[in-house]
C-alpha cells in the first residue's frame, strides 16, 4: 500500500501523466483472454507495463512508505507469520517483500533463521536493523538457489508486482520438497461483505461482476489452464489514500490456489481470514465455498516431494 503522500506534481485532473491514474469507479482490466468481451475491446482493456514499472519504482525510494510500515501493529502480520513458520526447530525461512523487518523479528524470536527481501531501499536500511539477513532484490528473481528454505511466503504483495505468475514460481523455486508456501492477498473478487474499502469490492454492480469474473475464471482453469492470468488493474490516486489503492493485480484465492498448484505444490487451505480471529467465527467463516467470495485470499501449500 502506498501512503497518502504522494507527490501531488503526479496528480492532475482526470487521467494522469505517468504511473497512476485517478478514477471515480475501478475497471478491472484482464491480462488473459475473456469470455465476455470480444478480441478489439479486450485490447482495450490490456494495462500498459509501463504503469506497472513505474510504479515499482516508486515503491524504491518511498521513504513514506517506510515510516507507514513501521506503524503496522502485531495483529495484522501474526497470523501470516505463524502460518510461515517451518515445522521444526531451527527452520530456515524466506518472508518475501519483508518490509521494514516485523515478521523476520518475529521468526527470528521464534528460534528460526529468517531471511527477507524487499525491493525498497528505505524498507531494508529499517530491516538490516532487525537482521543483517534482510536484503534488496528487484523484485522478480530471488538472490538464493533452488530449494533453499524450509518455507517462505509473501503477505499483500503479491497484489502489487507486475508479474504475479512468475512472482509465484519464484517463491516455489526456493523452497525444499516438503516445505511450505504461504501467500497472503486481498481478494478483489469479494462478492460478500459490506464496509468494503476498494471500489472494486462496492455496490451490488461490482459485487454481481466480481462472482461472474470468479466463475468465468473456474471454467478457465477446467477448459483452458495455459490462458489463466491474473486480471490487472489500475492503480487509483486519491486523497486520503485508502488500503490497496495501489494494487494493480486481482488477487483472489481460486487463481492463488491454481498457480501454486501449477508450480508443484499441494493446497493445503484457503482461508478468507487473514489474522486471527475466535476459532469459531473462523470456523464458519471458511467452512464452505463462500470463503472465495469474501475478505481475502489466504492460501497455505506444501511443496510436493516428487
Amino acid at each position: 500500500m502506498i501512503p497518502s503522500s504522494l507527490p501531488r506534481e503526479k496528480v492532475a485532473a482526470g487521467r494522469m501523466r505517468g504511473s497512476f491514474v485517478i478514477v471515480d469507479q475501478l475497471q478491472i482490466l484482464p491480462l488473459s483472454p475473456s469470455p465476455h468481451l470480444s478480441p478489439s475491446r479486450e485490447r482495450e482493456f490490456l494495462i500498459p507495463s509501463t504503469i506497472m514499472g513505474e510504479q515499482q519504482d516508486y515503491y524504491r525510494e518511498n521513504e513514506a512508505y517506510a515510516d507507514f510500515l513501521d506503524n503496522w501493529d502485531a495483529g495484522f502480520y501474526a497470523k501470516y507469520a505463524d502460518a510461515v513458520c517451518p515445522a521444526g526447530p531451527d527452520g530456515k525461512v524466506l518472508d518475501v517483500g519483508c518490509g521494514v523487518g516485523q515478521v523476520v523479528q518475529r521468526l527470528i524470536d521464534a528460534g528460526h533463521e529468517a531471511h527477507g527481501v524487499e525491493v525498497s531501499e528505505p524498507n531494508i536500511a529499517k530491516a538490516k536493523k532487525v537482521s543483517d539477513r534482510c536484503r534488496l532484490y528487484d523484485g522478480r528473481s530471488l538472490p538464493f538457489d533452488d530449494a533453499t528454505f524450509d518455507s517462505a511466503g509473501a503477505l499483500n504483495v503479491l497484489e502489487h508486482v507486475e508479474e504475479p505468475e512468475a512472482f509465484i514460481t519464484e517463491i516455489v523455486r526456493v523452497v525444499r520438497p516438503g516445505g511450505k508456501v504461504v501467500l497472503s492477498s486481498p481478494n478483489f473478487f469479494r462478492a460478500i461483505g459490506f464496509r468494503d474499502y476498494h471500489p472494486s469490492m462496492r455496490g451490488l454492480g461490482n459485487k454481481f461482476r466480481n462472482w461472474q469474473r470468479l466463475r468465468a475464471k473456474r471454467r478457465l482453469i477446467a477448459t483452458d489452464p495455459g490462458a489463466v492470468r491474473f486480471d490487472r488493474m489500475e492503480p487509483i490516486v486519491r486523497e486520503p489514500f485508502q488500503p490497496d489503492d495501489d494494487a494493480i493485480v486481482a488477487t483472489n484465492g481460486v487463481e492463488i490456489g491454481f498457480f501454486l498448484e501449477k508450480n508443484g505444490c499441494d493446497v493445503l487451505k484457503v482461508e478468507c481470514t487473514d489474522r486471527h480471529v475466535a476459532k469459531p467465527i473462523d470456523f464458519a467463516l471458511n467452512l464452505g465455498p463462500w470463503r472465495f467470495l469474501m475478505f481475502n485470499a489466504f492460501v497455505v501449500a506444501q511443496k510436493r516431494t516428487s
